[in-house]
């Protein structure tokens, strides 16, 4: 019974970590990263928008992410549960995911992971990395890699905002905890430790 009960697989684990852009959740995510492989963990990191773009490229012949923009609402979104499929079945001990809460639009925000995508992807934790607006906004300006549009104090309060509430909208959705990982400035060590150890003890 013992050496039937070793046989089991673990269980794989589907970490869904999202951030409004400036909170550092790219660095955060490496972080995690090096940490869980360091204490012997079989873990991986998963871009969202780079699976999508593996399906685009397997079911529209697609090959890159601007051909994939010009599909369909509809293409698209059958494109997020194609992809959430894909790495629900991924068999790492731990999958990170690297995606969007949501995306800042003329009309509003539209949800990055909405409900069907939640479902298909049945995270088992859900993680926000946040900081204060005056961070956000130092670290968005001091990032010369990307263009962004301008941004306030006040326009991220609304963009964090509406993350919190779309993130704990998520947890009714999927029943997985969900977890907001503030990352001051200077403390990523921290921040990383705080997010390995919520993944461990769940």
């Amino acid at each position: 019974m013992a050496a039937n009960a070793s046989a089991v697989p673990k269980r794989s684990r589907r970490i869904v970590i999202v951030g409004i852009p400036g909170v550092g959740k790219t660095t955060v995510v490496s972080k995690v990263l090096d940490i869980l492989r360091s204490k012997g963990k079989n873990a991986n990191v998963v871009n969202y928008g780079t699976v999508m773009l593996e399906q685009a490229s397997k079911i529209h012949n697609l090959k890159s992410r601007d051909e994939m923009r010009k599909l369909s609402i509809e293409a698209q979104r059958e494109l997020q549960v194609h992809a959430a499929t894909a790495i629900s079945r991924m068999d790492d001990e731990i999958v990170i995911v690297d995606t969007h809460l949501f995306i800042s639009t003329k009309e509003g925000f539209w949800p990055g992971i909405p409900m069907n995508v939640l479902q298909a992807l049945k995270p088992t934790n859900l993680i926000m990395v946040t900081a204060t607006p005056e961070e956000i906004l130092n670290r968005r300006k001091s990032d010369q890699t990307r263009i962004r549009d301008e941004a306030t104090e006040e326009s991220l309060q609304r963009e964090l905002g509406a993350a919190n509430s779309l993130l704990f909208a998520s947890t009714v959705i999927t029943g997985c905890p969900a977890l907001v990982a503030v990352n001051s400035e200077g403390h990523i060590e921290q921040t990383a430790e705080t997010i390995v150890n919520a993944i461990a003890s769940s």
